[in-house]
């Protein structure tokens, strides 16, 4: 590959992490913890999360497909040459990238189960006991956390495979 062709594609895998973790740490980190200081009506909160949600998964899933999409082709030739997988520490690092963005994908999928269709018309509606709300808040909460803990792993991974250790 040119060196101009693996710049662009380095540069949107680059714009499609910044939109997926950027926007998950934002979510988490900052938008969460405001939302508390705006509404104490733990139904209020929901609705609105339900709401950002949406919109960010409009851009948030494009992006993580993105992502999938250009780690494999730039590790293309590597992935074509399995005992290089195993012999190299550029191997290495590649599988466990690959089994930590599994794990992403897994717990995104368990995220869109868990707060499904049918969930959030209920919530949206008012028509979900506030127990079942706290419920689905915790497991909602705890998928957040390890999409973010899984999609800094994944960056850290990738920063050791640039740097060719």
């Amino acid at each position: 590959m040119a060196a101009l062709e693996q710049a662009i594609l380095t540069w949107i895998h680059l714009v499609a992490a910044a939109i997926w973790v950027g926007g998950s740490l934002f979510i988490g980190i900052v938008f969460s913890p405001l939302l508390k200081t705006m509404t104490n009506s733990i139904e209020e909160r929901m609705q609105i999360m339900i709401r950002v949600g949406r919109r960010f998964n409009k851009v948030a899933v494009p992006s993580l497909i993105i992502l999938m999409a250009t780690g494999l082709y730039s590790s293309h030739v590597l992935l074509s040459k399995p005992d290089l997988l195993v012999a190299t520490s550029y191997g290495t690092f590649l599988i466990i990238k690959i089994l930590l963005v599994i794990a992403l994908i897994i717990t995104y999928i368990v995220h869109v189960r868990v707060i499904r269709k049918d969930v959030e018309d209920k919530i949206m509606s008012n028509q979900m006991p506030e127990h079942q709300i706290q419920k689905l808040r915790k497991k909602i909460i705890i998928l957040g956390e390890i999409t973010v803990v899984l999609s800094v792993a994944i960056l850290f991974f990738a920063a050791l495979l640039d740097a060719g250790v």
